[in-house]
């Protein structure tokens, strides 16, 4: 099932589940003491690039209750970010298949009788107002759940399952907005959503990515098929996950980007990355930049292997979306493209990062408080950032990269 399949369901099925879930809470639940939790369980279902903002989150648990007693739940194809980052034992992420809606109705029965035998004291629902992660919380066992809240209808709704209960700011970075989830469970749920917690401008890294020395070879081999060695690299991501498409640059721009960078730099080749299923509309823009030092990338690598890839390459050029926050676990320099969302809220936390964003009147349309869905048809915010614009951006992250005056 794609991102958008899957946001329908929660809407369809998820609002009468917590509808339903309310009125049993409301029969049987309690309040939970305010105390330091034991356990921690997070829940945060979707979209890899979040989970990188969540890495103090993840640490901030890890020192309240021990690396042991953290738990994660995701779908599938969430879990390779996890990994990555090792902060909490492979064992204790559990995951929930994603591909058909079988698979992920009995996955997530499965996942939910897993919870339940751990007996955890706390959850913290990191999908700020999806419906999902509210009855996973809720179905989980935990007594004491931390998750937003739409008081006064101040976002969606998914019912009263949270115990401690938070207001979104929408001013907070999202890595500030985790990290206050995790704080509040040592809080007073009665004074809730008043909390008197004033988080820092957290700049945590995650610790760096070290490819295997295989996983290096294979895409040193793979660079070397297609360029004729091991050249300067500069990376064009020119795609974007399906749950935002307005978040994509107009892809005859990365074209241009990349004719005006094979001119600026003599001896650098160019290479277009994406996914698989992105390989065939990838390949027609390499076609259409007509050079032999503009190469197609996309459907090579495995994941892991696209990290390794960036541990190569000079700059990465990318719209707002995972690669973005996957390339902050190598030394790479980005220049990220924001529109729909503001980089105020959701821009990867490192010196490497450049971001650009136009800021129209509309911009941004999207956040939490709407699901992340947006009227939008036209993506203006976009199309007002310039070739000229990224090109100046990368040249500046390309001299500092190889300390150019």
């Amino acid at each position: 099932m794609n991102v958008k399949a899957l946001l329908r369901l929660d809407t369809r099925l998820g609002v009468p589940l917590c509808f339903a879930f309310t009125l049993v809470r409301a029969l049987t639940g309690g309040t939970p003491e305010a105390r330091p939790p034991r356990s921690i369980l997070f829940i945060k279902l979707a979209e890899q690039g979040s989970t990188v903002l969540a890495y103090p989150a993840l640490r901030r648990a890890v020192e309240m209750v021990g690396r042991e007693n953290v738990y994660f739940i995701a779908l599938e194809d969430n879990r390779f970010i996890l990994d990555l980052l090792d902060v909490i034992p492979a064992g204790n992420i559990i995951t929930i298949p994603q591909k058909k809606l079988s698979a992920l109705v009995f996955g997530a029965f499965a996942a939910i009788r897993k919870l339940r035998g751990l007996k955890l004291d706390a959850a913290v629902d990191l999908e700020f107002f999806s419906r999902g992660s509210a009855a996973l919380a809720y179905l989980s066992g935990a007594a004491r759940r931390s998750g937003f809240h739409a008081f006064l209808g101040a976002g969606p709704y998914r019912g009263n399952l949270m115990t401690h209960r938070l207001l979104y700011n929408p001013h907070l970075h999202t890595t500030e907005t985790f990290l206050s989830l995790v704080e509040a469970l040592s809080a007073d749920p009665a004074q809730l959503p008043t909390f008197n917690f004033h988080p820092a401008a957290v700049v945590v890294e995650p610790p760096p990515f070290a490819p295997q020395p295989e996983e290096l070879a294979a895409v040193k081999d793979m660079l070397r098929r297609e360029t004729g060695g091991l050249p300067p690299l500069i990376l064009l991501n020119a795609n974007a996950s399906d749950l935002l498409p307005l978040r994509r640059w107009p892809p005859g721009r990365y074209v241009e980007l990349a004719k005006r960078l094979l001119g600026k730099f003599p001896g650098v080749y160019v290479g277009f990355t994406g996914a698989p299923d992105e390989a065939e509309a990838t390949g027609g823009l390499v076609a259409r930049v007509g050079s032999p030092r503009a190469v197609l990338l996309a459907g090579k690598t495995t994941l892991r292997q696209l990290l390794a890839l960036y541990t190569l390459a000079d700059v990465l050029v990318t719209n707002d979306s995972g690669p973005a926050h996957f390339a902050t676990l190598t030394p790479i320099h980005v220049v990220t493209l924001f529109g729909p969302e503001t980089p105020a809220l959701f821009a990867a936390r490192t010196p490497r990062n450049r971001v650009l964003w136009a800021g129209i009147a509309c911009s941004p349309c999207v956040n939490p408080h709407n699901n992340r869905q947006s009227v939008c048809r036209d993506n203006l915010c976009m199309q007002a950032i310039t070739v000229e614009q990224v090109f100046a951006e990368v040249c500046r992250a390309y001299a500092e990269r190889h300390r150019v005056p």
